[in-house]
């Protein structure tokens, strides 16, 4: 006589720790393996885009960091420059290379908490300790470079707010001579772990068909082995003066997406070495209007966030508010895989595959 089970569902979230801030999903599940799983964003709503039309064109800066707040400076820099480009501003050289820099520095801290995050996800509480630890150097400088450690409303149109301090590029120095043996600190603690790759190889696997299929993009899909980088693809800024690589996995599995971002970090350092060593001085603002009326019209541009592509499409009625600001933001859109890519795995391997795509939820509910 064949037995019948029942399915029963389940809330996960959106108070729970591993969903990485307040994340809902209702999974349906057979026993342990999951039937069916349906994303509830929402509960963070703070409505950035509708609030960006009430606010100066200078005055929507300080909302773009409190979408990832994790990389704010990437935040402001993809938004910037959408005025910038209605503008038709040419940016002064030291201010690009000042973008960079601080960019850099955000997707490497980014990252460092994503690393952390997945091992504690996963029971590795120690990794967590290490990341974080090594994440405040990283929020030193930041500190140092914009007076804040989180929300920084650094960029400006037409360039950067202030430059570095003196004390800035000592310390700078000596975090790049110490990010290789915190990579390898990390990769000792997680990469080799036989715990950890048992919950995380051959777990949750994106095709590069269904990557692309559903607009994937940053580690998310580089994992996979799509090798989309704006920095090398399409290169932004003054990227195309750097010489760095693209890691790329090979299984688009939970193991590549986390492995990735500690070899990201490794590239990331290599280009702020070359941006110190190239750097010059000179202005860091271009000669602005005191108040912004960007012409008729609309543009998008869009920069290599430490989530994927982000980016920001601007329409201009002439006056000194946006008319319409709308943001794509790669947390956001990653998730819409996630319903497909959980069925069949067991609940605990949800927790692995929803930390490894690394969100972060004040940029999936602008």
């Amino acid at each position: 006589m064949k037995t019948q089970t029942q399915t029963y569902s389940l809330n996960l979230g959106p108070q729970h720790p591993s969903t990485h801030g307040v994340f809902r999903i209702i999974l349906e599940l057979d026993g342990e393996f999951v039937v069916k799983a349906t994303p509830v964003p929402g509960y963070l709503h703070r409505g950035i885009e509708k609030l960006a039309e009430a606010r100066t064109y200078t005055q929507v800066i300080p909302y773009t960091d409190r979408m990832d707040y994790l990389a704010g400076m990437l935040m402001n820099w993809g938004y910037v420059m959408s005025v910038e480009k209605l503008m038709s501003l040419e940016i002064p050289e030291r201010a690009e290379y000042i973008r960079v820099i601080v960019g850099e520095l955000s997707r490497i801290a980014s990252h460092m908490m994503s690393v952390g995050a997945l091992g504690a996800d996963l029971g590795a509480l120690t990794a967590f300790t290490y990341t974080f630890r090594d994440r405040e150097y990283v929020m030193d400088l930041l500190e140092m470079t914009s007076g804040s450690r989180m929300t920084f409303n650094y960029m400006r149109v037409g360039g950067v707010v202030k430059d570095f301090p003196p004390e800035f590029y000592p310390a700078l120095k000596h975090f790049l001579s110490e990010l290789p043996g915190m990579c390898d600190e990390y990769d000792g603690l997680l990469t080799g772990n036989e715990i950890f790759i048992a919950r995380t190889k051959n777990i949750g696997i994106i095709t590069p068909e269904m990557g692309i299929n559903y607009s994937l993009s940053g580690p998310t899909i580089r994992g996979s082995g799509v090798n989309l980088d704006l920095r090398k693809t399409r290169p932004y800024s003054i990227y195309d003066r750097f010489d760095f690589q693209v890691p790329l996995g090979e299984n688009g599995d939970c193991y590549d997406r986390f492995r990735l971002r500690i070899e990201e970090m490794r590239q990331s350092g290599k280009i702020i070495q070359q941006a110190l060593e190239q750097i010059e001085e000179g202005p860091i603002m271009a000669k602005v209007p005191k108040i912004i009326k960007p012409p008729v019209g609309d543009v998008y541009t869009e920069i290599e966030s430490s989530k994927g592509i982000y980016g920001s499409y601007l329409v201009s009625d002439g006056s000194t508010k946006p008319y319409r600001i709308h943001f794509r933001r790669p947390s956001f859109i990653n998730l819409g895989y996630l319903g497909d890519l959980c069925k069949g795995w067991k609940l605990a391997d949800v927790i692995a595959i929803l930390g490894s795509i690394d969100i972060v939820l004040g940029e999936v509910d602008c």
